[in-house]
C-alpha cells in the first residue's frame, strides 16, 4: 500500500539532517530550496554554496537517505547560492564550524 507523502512529512524527515562540517541542519543553513512532490515520488533543490563541492555527493545522500525510508522515490537536483543565500551561508558557518 502506497503511503500519502506530505511536504510536511519530508520536512521532518529531513530537519534533523546536520552539515557535517556546520553544527547547523541543511535546512537551517537555507540549503533546502524546494520541495516537489508527484505521487510518491519527491525531487528536493539542495543549494550548495559553490559549484563542484567537495562533499556533494555525501549531501544528496543525507538528503536522499530519510525521504527514502518514507517509501518515495527521490530526485536530488542541485543548484548554486546565489549571493544572499550565500552570505547568510557563510554568516552561520563562521558561528558554528565545527570542522
Amino acid at each position: 500500500m502506497e503511503k500519502n507523502i506530505s511536504e510536511e512529512n519530508v520536512r521532518k524527515a529531513m530537519a534533523q539532517i546536520k552539515h557535517p562540517a556546520i553544527d547547523r541542519t541543511l535546512i537551517d543553513l537555507g540549503m533546502v530550496k524546494d520541495i516537489t512532490i508527484e505521487g510518491n515520488k519527491v525531487t528536493v533543490t539542495l543549494a550548495v554554496p559553490f559549484p563542484g563541492i567537495p562533499i556533494k555527493d555525501l549531501l544528496v545522500n543525507s538528503v536522499r537517505e530519510p525521504i527514502e525510508k518514507l517509501g518515495a522515490k527521490v530526485e536530488v537536483k542541485l543548484a548554486v547560492m546565489n549571493q544572499q543565500e550565500l552570505q547568510a551561508f557563510l554568516t552561520m558557518e563562521n558561528e558554528s564550524w565545527k570542522g
